[in-house]
């Protein structure tokens, strides 16, 4: 059995890799961590969990943590893990980041972005990017993974085979994304109580939004040189889920069955990615609650352009799920155990 410690574990992504971790079976939770709700019941933090896990929270120290279990999940605020990680927490155990503190590669654009000081800089470029369908041989040797962020995921995976091919001419992309308010976190806000968000929908982080250095950053690797992009995302009154609608020119002529050719290239093998029949648009109701991206394409030989689209549940491959997939590489299981749940519905 693995040991598991999660720090952020009364989060919203820290609620869902409980959830998750609970029906894997090489998986035993030993550290329940919460600074906001140390030596309280967690069933009582999270009462969908009364009767099924009896622990009580503990704090967020890893040092501690690290020698009692396997591998640790942080589930945090940015900046959290890069401060609390160290070259003798990273010799006993392996770390699972669900926050940016590792995925951007430039510490310089990191802190631009996320406004903060990077902590631990020595452990940027060891961090594997966990994005299993790209670097899963990486991911199996690391001891640092860093956990894809949600946006990022399902705007990737929804263009990464026409990038990757060339089809497509990668800045001229155009992100417009929706997400449910749960991608925001469980903490109070203003602009998360449900007379702002019900019967609304909104545009935020125009032209800024944090993700979108990640998202060019992964895109650039596809495609061989850097990548500029138009990303927008938005708040939709619904709780779990993401749709992108991506946008982008054409390079030459194609058809339907040669972009198909190219999905199928990428995805034929990838259980978690599923490329949808013809004409069939992605719906996040198709995926809540599961691993899985729905993805597809439609060519517009009217504009010269393709638009490209993807849909997932954001706290399940979009955090939660995907840390756990990851987990599976590092410690040698088969790397859908835990996952195979169907998505719910309706």
């Amino acid at each position: 059995m693995v040991r598991v410690g999660i720090i952020g574990a009364t989060g919203y992504a820290g609620g869902e890799l409980v959830r998750l971790l609970l029906g894997h079976k090489d998986v035993d939770i030993k550290w329940y961590g919460s600074r906001s709700y140390v030596d309280q019941a967690y069933a009582s933090v999270y009462q969908n969990m009364f009767q099924l896990v009896d622990a009580k929270c503990l704090d967020d120290n890893m040092e501690a943590m690290a020698d009692q279990v396997d591998v640790i999940f942080t589930a945090t605020p940015q900046g959290l893990c890069a401060s609390l990680v160290n070259e003798e927490i990273l010799k006993k155990v392996k770390i699972i980041d669900l926050s940016a503190d590792f995925r951007i590669k430039d510490v310089s654009v990191y802190e631009k972005w996320y406004g903060i000081e990077h902590k631990a800089p020595q452990y940027i470029e060891e961090a594997v990017y966990g994005l299993c369908e790209v670097n899963r041989e990486k991911v199996k040797k690391a001891r640092l993974v860093a956990n894809p962020g949600c946006y990022p995921t399902c705007s990737f995976l929804s263009v990464y085979p026409c990038v990757k091919e060339g089809l497509i001419d990668p800045n001229t992309i155009i992100i417009d994304a929706k997400s449910g308010t749960s991608g925001a976190g469980r903490g109070a806000k203003v602009d998360n109580l449900f007379c702002e968000v019900n019967e609304n929908i909104k545009a935020y982080g125009v032209a800024g939004h944090r993700h979108t250095p990640e998202i060019e950053e992964q895109l650039g690797y596809a495609a061989g040189e850097p990548v500029l992009i138009n990303f927008t995302p938005h708040l939709v009154p619904m709780q779990r889920g993401i749709l992108v609608t991506v946008y982008a020119s054409l390079k030459k002529d194609v058809t339907y069955e040669e972009v198909k050719a190219v999905y199928d290239k990428y995805y034929n093998d990838e259980f978690f990615v599923r490329v949808l029949n013809k004409d069939v648009c992605p719906q996040t109701r198709w995926v809540e609650g599961s691993n899985f991206v729905d993805v597809n394409f439609k060519i517009d030989p009217r504009t010269k352009r393709i638009i490209m689209m993807g849909a997932m549940d954001n706290l399940v491959k979009g955090a939660a799920g995907q840390a756990v997939q990851n987990m599976n590489l590092m410690f040698g299981f088969e790397e859908a155990e835990g996952l195979r749940m169907a998505p719910v519905f309706p």
